[in-house]
């Protein structure tokens, strides 16, 4: 890899449909069962499935609005170099990672991670997904380009 490669990040509107698929009816089924068991007198059963369901509810929330790149925080352009990973947000911010940089990818090969540390020395994380990318080729090299960081 000798000169930085630039990857453009969209909307990943089939994953979405999958995590809404997901995480309704994990939600649904808890509140249910939490109001069945409130109803019933045991509060404190019901107590730890509504706690639950709210955190289904936020985890796949922040999941369904990090993949339609909605949040300010969400990632839409990459340029991977041999030495730094620079993020352009959507909120106009860029980030270089250039410390402690980790790259994990999954089993599945549909995803991959980012973590590292930014010119801050915060540490930050990203997960992206296949279908952020403008194609399976921009996907393949984009992971190509990160496996020296793994």
């Amino acid at each position: 890899m000798g000169r930085p490669e630039s990857f453009s990040l969209g909307r990943d509107r089939k994953g979405v449909l999958w995590d809404v698929m997901m995480y309704v009816p994990t939600v649904g089924g808890l509140s249910g069962i939490a109001f069945m068991f409130w109803y019933d007198g045991n509060k404190g059963l019901a107590y730890l499935l509504f706690f639950l369901a709210c955190f289904f509810f936020y985890q796949g929330t922040h999941r369904i609005l990090q993949r339609l790149v909605l949040l300010p925080s969400s990632p839409i352009a990459l340029d991977v170099s041999k030495q730094q990973v620079l993020l352009k947000l959507r909120n106009g911010e860029s980030v270089e990672l250039v410390k402690d940089l980790r790259y994990f990818s999954d089993y599945a090969g549909k995803s991959f991670a980012l973590s590292g540390m930014d010119m801050t020395g915060s540490r930050r994380q990203y997960v992206f997904h296949r279908g952020q990318f403008s194609g399976d080729a921009a996907y393949k090299s984009a992971t190509a380009s990160l496996k020296s960081f793994a």
